[in-house]
């Protein structure tokens, strides 16, 4: 059985589009990543899943405010202030260089300029971004379907989220990986994280994963896996974790990745999405838990499931 809300998401089908929006995504980031006050493991840089795309949200600026919003619905990128003032551009095939200035003028017109830093970040490309023209493709229908695996993922993972008393990080968008994650804490300060993401400062990294933590998300896919999946891994990996059986059994767990991983395809297809993926999602954070006990020892205050 297929869902509408569970469209098909084939990866080869739509890399283009896929590499370009990766590249807008990460230009609306970084305007956020400016105006937003510091949150612990970056979270103030996330982008959030809305009604019609993804958005920023409020971000200050002076006594004012201003958002910006992608619409996956009607194709358009709106900026828009306290003031009421409004800019929209459409989203249509065009380089990177051309959406860059597009939204640059836009910040501008508004009286709300923006300057960023115009590399990108966690890809190998060092193109700056008003450089780039390689990047150039826009296929809507396929936007559109991303944006509702996104939407879809967000209702289950925020289900998963409510059921856990400790720390746990909102439900957001990195652009930098561009993937839709929720992390929980066990409240462990972890060991520095070896770093080592192309065009990411490792003192970025080791904040991320300054505690101990179990994170699941989706991703569309990418070179090392070209296939839309949902993840799920440790940080740091507790021995045995990644021998761990889960549910449902097309979960695997990728050593190239060091992650469990489900493909999309198999929610896709479920006869019940919701309660397929839930189960990943639970299984996965309790085999994590499961072998932090057995280093351990015990099931001790600090590594028990707060369910």
């Amino acid at each position: 059985m297929t869902h509408l809300s569970w469209p098909a998401l084939p990866y080869e089908a739509w890399k283009d589009t896929y590499e370009t929006l990766h590249m807008w995504t990460q230009i609306i980031g970084k305007i956020r990543l400016v105006r937003m006050p510091w949150l612990n493991h970056c979270w103030q840089v996330t982008l959030y899943p809305s009604a019609s795309g993804l958005t920023t949200g409020r971000m200050p600026y002076g006594i004012e405010g201003l958002q910006i919003d992608f619409d996956f619905v009607d194709h358009e990128l709106s900026v828009r202030t306290s003031r009421g003032e409004r800019k929209t551009i459409a989203l249509a095939p065009m380089t990177v260089a051309e959406f860059y200035r597009a939204v640059m003028a836009a910040l501008a017109a508004l009286g709300m300029p923006v300057p960023i830093y115009r590399r990108p970040s966690e890809v190998e490309s060092p193109v700056p971004f008003d450089e780039d023209v390689g990047h150039r493709s826009y296929d809507a229908e396929y936007a559109h379907r991303c944006w509702r695996a996104i939407s879809s993922s967000a209702e289950v993972f925020r289900r998963f989220r409510s059921r856990y008393y400790g720390k746990a990080s909102p439900v957001h968008f990195f652009w930098g990986a561009f993937d839709l994650a929720v992390t929980r804490f066990s409240g462990r300060v972890a060991p520095p994280h070896p770093g080592g993401i192309p065009n990411l400062p490792d003192r970025v990294t080791r904040d991320a994963y300054s505690h101990e933590v179990s994170s699941c998300g989706f991703w569309p896919g990418g070179a090392i896996a070209p296939y839309p999946l949902f993840y799920s891994y440790a940080y740091p990996e507790p021995e045995g974790f990644a021998g761990a059986s889960l549910q449902p059994p097309e979960a695997r767990y990728d050593a190239s990745l060091h992650e469990f991983v489900l493909p999309y395809e198999v929610i896709r297809e479920a006869d019940a999405p919701v309660e397929k993926l839930l189960a990943f999602l639970q299984g996965s954070y309790e085999a994590a838990i499961r072998a932090a006990s057995r280093a351990d020892g015990c099931v001790s205050a600090r590594t028990r499931p707060f369910l």
